[in-house]
């Protein structure tokens, strides 16, 4: 070992391997930080588990239940044995988490102190907490709960969430590749450079710091030069290559429909679409179980690994091997160049596969117990570090000798086979597939798109991993229509990698099956015995696989044991359902500032030039309000100055954003007539209807105007935020009923403006010849075709403000030249433009309601005053039958209109109304009104107190209460005369 020092000169204090061992750190940056209190120094590119390592400290955490020490166990990221607490933020992996210069941790889930935990008094308590016993002893007596709580509560959970925190800034973004490759070991490297090869883009992200995966810390030969030669030349292969993104520290965390990808990348999410898939996610070290297989100091022999090639930290003085595998051999030799002193190598099997590794542990010096394994690991009182183990020979499926060989040692390491990350995979459908007398993994049945390679794919020679790497590249740019020469298929190796059976029970337990849950042998064996006898049931009684780990090392020796208990194989067993997310999300990634694509209407640039104040409305972006006249944007004094307008002369307004769809086809009344509440098959051509739409719970989702063009041609409106939802559920319900109709949203298609106030007849008389548009031709209600300055238009008499008014529609490319037709036109009338806040405060005046803001997930048509609109002679609509069972029930809420005086306290909406100390509804819609000259509302209220002049009470800010009148709707113009002008 040798010290290096740092630039100043100081002595960094942490032991360390020579180069080239160490390649995450920067031997000359040295940082302090502390844990529990204490000063470690460490290097840059450390994580905190590998510095606190290379300071002789292996105890990071406590176990879940009985608060056992624990040491890392994979250095990876893919275990809880890591899990820390920083000032700001619980279950932080150690071994994943980078040190920077001051930073604090400390250990969490203990009662004392990390080292001395009072609760570990626990685990001599076992008897008398055996599985599934939280079922079965805390719901009775009756009402004993209450009591048990409390003391649950507080010897529950893990890490401190600090409530004062301020959370960091995150956000999502939204990602397009022709490929996406994940996993950056050799198995991805080359499938990458293959695909990019044939011309596609290709993404390709890997979850740990640095690509290579296996080629990063493995050996693989038994002169362990040709993993770091070959990872250099793919590595610098891909991250030269101008057709391949490469993203590191970045997880997939699920794949969903049509190779749907999210990816966390920091503090990002990156929502990403790929043509196609390949996973090359590796497989997992799988530990062996035997008692006290926990301890710190016993390691995956892919950690022990990690540690010196990563780190260059000496994971112990004295080691033994305990291996399943010839990958065991070669971490020995590893252990051994390193300088540790390996006690033993015990191989669980009769011989290793590849005799050359025998030779060479024999020449180092390093005895082999063959068909043995470690039963037993020592500890001292505290067990803090392993300190020897006991092995014995075996003699049976999980059985031993009686004689044992106990050999001394501070390091344990182990590997009992691989499991393949089979989690996204799972997701997207697959099938894994265990051959009991092989014990060989396989998965099948994945969708076209997605691919496989590597050991994933239960390839592990690492020629094997390269040529199914370059099979699945090849395989992908052929589906994407590259061009690529076919990869033969590569034969499977007669080479094992998994012992079948690395279990061995003890009398006295404590052999960990799931570490995260303290679940022991007997735990599993117990859950079966109580009747759990499928999987998916034995980790619902027993919380196997439900800790942070999920499963990753716990799922193969559940399976074995289940199968066992069962008399099944572990083929018929299966392992339990893999769910995205892969790994743990913040709420904070899934809450974090999204990318928000939103639409511009054709006239967009008009309202721009126009210093409109811009809003979303749905995924559009509208004007909310233009400037006053002076300038000013003073969102009420502009407002109301729109509304004046409106009432006095003429205003235009944008309402392209309206949802459009057309039906067409000989049923399309008949359809029309289906999907809305009111009667649609005797509507007159020509004519327009006011079209409600229900759910099969009669809750009003949506509503639009009905506009018949000819027998059998409707368009039909619907709302800015809901016209994708109605037209996904017209194809839906289409799918069931076979009508002969068109269902077309042409939303996009149209642009269209609203042109209202006693003086909008005159404006669109200047720019429209072909239509009369008096009146007695052209009343309320109707609709026409022509032409507006030349433009195809429809035109619609509708009053959603409440005045004469015109709804003109023009395809959107005539859009721009509409609005300023208009604008010039309207010049003599001094028409203003006006915003969705004028708008609103405009339809509120008419007591019309907006669904989604005065409407909720529970509001049917009689609620809201809606009778009016549903046809009860008709059939059928959908949502009838709830619409009348709901209109017969007594009603315990009604939609009521309130006034209160200009110098009230405003009501806000979702301010609550109140009978006492009940809440009996909320306010949905309120503003000053200059026509009323009061402040006027909606607001859900109790069925006793809709009555006009009743009064209702509303909490408004601060507290304050205030007492507002019910009023008869509308608040404007109660006999619609000024609409049918």
């Amino acid at each position: 070992m040798t010290r290096f020092e740092s630039p100043d000169g100081l002595m960094a204090g942490v032991a360390r391997l020579p180069a080239p061992m160490g390649s995450r750190i920067y031997r000359q940056r040295a940082v302090t930080f502390t844990f529990e209190g204490v000063s470690y120094p460490g290097f840059q590119g450390d994580s905190l588990a590998s510095a606190l390592a290379a300071n002789g400290r292996l105890l990071l955490s406590r176990s879940f239940k009985y608060h056992r020490p624990r040491g890392p166990l994979t250095m990876a990221g893919q275990d809880a044995n890591t899990l820390v607490q920083l000032p700001d933020e619980p279950n932080v992996l150690a071994d994943q988490h980078p040190i920077a210069e001051g930073l604090a941790a400390t250990g969490q889930n203990y009662h004392g102190s990390l080292d001395h935990d009072r609760d570990m008094k626990l685990g001599k308590f076992a008897r008398f907490m055996p599985v599934g016993f939280y079922y079965r002893s805390f719901y009775k007596p009756k009402g004993v709960w209450k009591y048990w709580e409390p003391l649950i509560r507080r010897k529950a959970g893990l890490g401190t969430y600090d409530l004062e925190a301020t959370g960091d800034y995150h956000d999502k973004v939204y990602r397009f590749t022709d490929v996406m490759v994940v996993g950056g070991g050799p198995a991805g490297l080359q499938a990458a450079l293959t695909v990019a090869e044939a011309g596609a883009r290709v993404m390709l992200v890997e979850q740990q710091p640095c690509l290579g995966g296996a080629l990063e810390y493995a050996r693989f030969d038994v002169e362990g030069k040709r993993g770091e030669a070959l990872r250099e030349a793919l590595v610098a292969n891909v991250e030269t290559h101008p057709s391949i993104e490469v993203l590191c520290e970045a997880t997939c965390n699920g794949w969903f429909v049509d190779n749907y990808l999210p990816v966390i990348q920091g503090r990002r999410m990156l929502k990403v679409r790929a043509r196609q898939c390949i996973v090359a996610a590796g497989s997992f070290d799988q530990p062996a179980i035997f008692r006290n297989n926990d301890l710190p100091g016993i390691m995956l022999a892919s950690a022990a690994q990690r540690l010196m090639r990563q780190y260059a930290v000496k994971p112990g003085r004295r080691a033994v091997m305990l291996t399943g595998n010839d990958d065991g051999y070669l971490a020995a030799l590893d252990l051994h160049e390193q300088g540790v002193e390996v006690a033993a190598l015990v191989d669980m099997r009769p011989s290793a596969e590849d005799s050359s590794l025998a030779r060479a542990i024999d020449a180092a010096g390093i005895a082999i117990y063959r068909e043995h394994t470690v039963f037993e690991a020592r500890h001292d009182k505290t067990l803090h570090r392993v300190t020897g183990v006991e092995i014995r020979r075996i003699t049976g499926r999980g059985e031993v000798a009686d004689e044992a060989t106990t050999l001394d040692c501070d390091l344990l390491s182990m590997t009992a086979g691989y499991m393949p990350t089979y989690q996204l995979l799972c997701q997207a459908g697959g099938q894994l597939n265990y051959d009991d007398e092989g014990a060989e993994f396989a998965i099948t049945g994945l969708p076209e798109h997605l691919h496989i390679a590597g050991s994933v794919n239960g390839y592990h020679d690492l020629d094997q991993v390269l040529q199914d790497g370059a099979r699945a590249g090849a395989s992908a740019a052929r589906a994407l229509g590259r061009d690529a020469a076919e990869e033969a298929r590569v034969g499977r190796s007669r080479r094992r990698v998994n012992h079948p059976w690395p279990i061995f029970p003890h009398p006295k337990g404590k052999e960990f099956v799931d570490f995260d849950e303290d679940l022991q042998i007997r735990d599993i064996v117990n859950a079966t015995r109580e009747g759990y006898r499928d999987i998916q049931l034995v980790k619902r009684f027993s919380t196997v696989g439900m800790g942070p780990s999920q499963g990753r090392h716990s799922a193969l020796p559940t399976a074995r044991l289940v199968a066992q208990a069962t008399g099944r194989s572990v083929n018929e067993t299966g392992v339990t359902t893999a769910r995205p997310p892969f790994t743990a999300e913040t709420l904070a990634h899934l809450a974090g500032r999204g990318f928000d694509p939103f639409r511009q209407t054709a006239m967009h640039q008009r309202h721009v030039a126009l210093g409109a104040k811009l809003m979303p409305a749905g995924n559009w972006q509208r004007p909310a309000y233009y400037p006053a006249a002076d300038g000013a944007l003073d969102r009420d004094r502009c407002m109301q100055e729109e509304v004046r307008h409106v009432r006095e002369k003429v205003g235009m307004i944008d309402v392209s954003t309206l949802g459009g769809l057309e039906v067409r086809g000989p049923d399309a009344a008949e359809f029309v007539n289906r999907i809305y509440t009111f009667g649609f098959l005797k509507q007159p051509v020509g004519r327009t209807r006011y079209a409600a739409m229900t759910n099969e719970q009669g809750v009003v989702i949506d509503d639009g105007v009905s506009c018949r063009l000819t027998e059998d041609h409707f368009y039909v409106t619907a709302t800015t935020g809901g016209v994708t939802n109605v037209h996904r559920s017209m194809l839906q319900w289409n799918a069931r009923w076979r009508l002969d109709v068109d269902i077309a949203n042409v939303t996009s298609a149209y642009a269209a403006v609203n042109v209202a106030g006693p003086l909008s007849r005159k404006v669109l008389e200047k720019v429209c010849t072909e239509v009369d548009l008096s009146a007695e031709a052209f009343p309320y209600l109707e609709l026409r075709e022509g032409k507006v300055g030349g433009m195809p238009a429809r035109l619609l008499r509708v009053g959603f403000v409440g005045e004469l008014g015109y709804e003109i529609h023009v395809p959107s490319r005539h859009g721009e030249a509409l609005w300023d037709l208009l604008m010039e036109a309207g010049g003599e009338f001094s028409i203003r433009p006006f915003g969705v806040e004028a708008q609103r405060l405009l339809r509120l005046e008419k007591g019309h309601v907006i669904i989604s803001q005065d409407t909720d997930g529970m509001t049917h048509p009689e609620e809201v005053g809606l009778g009016w609109a549903v046809n009860r002679k008709k059939p059928f609509f959908v949502g009838r039958r709830a619409v009348d069972i709901l209109s017969a029930q007594v009603q315990q809420r009604r939609l009521v209109g309130f006034r209160l005086p200009a110098a009230s306290a405003k009501p806000r909406e979702g301010h609550l109304v109140l009978e006492g100390d009940a809440i009996t509804g909320n306010v949905t819609s309120c503003e000053y009104s200059p026509t009323q000259g009061a402040i006027i509302g909606l607001a859900y209220a109790a069925a006793d107190k809709a009555s006009p002049g009743s009064h209702i009470t509303l909490r408004v800010d601060a507290g304050q209460e205030v007492t507002a009148e019910v009023v008869e709707l509308p608040f404007y113009d109660p006999d619609s005369t000024r609409q049918e002008l």
